[in-house]
C-alpha cells in the first residue's frame, strides 16, 4: 500500500495523473532495474522499443504504486523497489519481452524484475519463459499455414486430374502413331 500524504503537491499530483494516463492506455507492463546502464544504452533500448510502439519509462516507485492502485491493478509493489523502469506494451507484450531479453544479452546491467500482463503478475523466470513462446504474429502465420494446407492439397489434386488426362491422351496418341 502506498503512503499517501493528506495534501499532495500539485506538481506531484500532475505527475501521478500523467503516469496513470500512460499506464491506463496499455494492458501490459514489464518492470526492469536499469541500474548501471548508460544514457546511450537506455536511449538505444527506447529507440528499439519505440519501433514496436512501446515505451520505456523510468518512474518514481511511489508515483507508479499510486497510479497502479488508482487503475485498480493487482499489487505489483514487490517490483517497485530500487531503480525501476517500466516497458509499456500497448499491443504485443510477447514481442516486447523478447526485445528486452535480447537486449539483456548485450547489456547485463538491465535486469528484468517481472511483468504485469493483463491482470496476471509474472516473476522474472515466468516472463522469460513467456518471451520464448511464439508471438502473436507467429501464431497467426502458423494457424494460416495449417488452415491453408488442405486447400493447397485439394488444388494440387484437382490439377493432377487434368494433367493425368492430358498424359493419357498423349500416350494413346503416341501408341496410335507407332502402330
Amino acid at each position: 500500500m502506498a503512503i499517501v500524504a493528506k495534501k499532495i503537491q500539485k506538481i506531484k499530483a500532475d505527475s501521478i495523473q500523467e503516469l496513470k494516463e500512460m499506464l491506463g492506455a496499455a494492458p501490459d507492463f514489464v518492470f526492469a532495474d536499469y541500474r548501471g546502464m548508460t544514457v546511450e544504452k537506455i536511449t538505444t533500448l527506447r529507440r528499439q522499443l519505440r519501433a514496436k510502439k512501446a515505451t520505456f519509462k523510468v518512474v518514481k516507485n511511489n508515483f507508479a504504486r499510486i497510479a497502479f492502485e488508482q487503475l485498480e491493478a493487482p499489487d505489483i509493489s514487490e517490483y517497485l523497489k530500487g531503480p525501476t523502469a517500466i516497458a509499456v506494451a500497448p499491443s504485443d507484450s510477447n514481442e516486447i519481452a523478447k526485445m528486452l531479453f535480447a537486449f539483456v544479452k548485450d547489456e547485463p546491467h538491465l535486469q528484468i524484475k517481472g511483468a504485469l500482463i493483463g491482470r496476471t503478475i509474472y516473476n522474472a523466470k515466468q516472463i522469460e519463459a513467456f518471451s520464448k513462446l511464439p508471438g502473436r504474429l507467429e501464431l497467426i502465420s502458423m494457424l494460416m499455414s495449417v488452415m491453408n494446407g488442405p486447400a493447397r492439397n485439394l488444388a494440387a489434386a484437382l490439377n493432377d486430374i487434368n494433367g493425368r488426362l492430358v498424359r493419357t491422351v498423349k500416350a494413346i496418341a503416341d501408341k496410335k502413331a507407332e502402330g
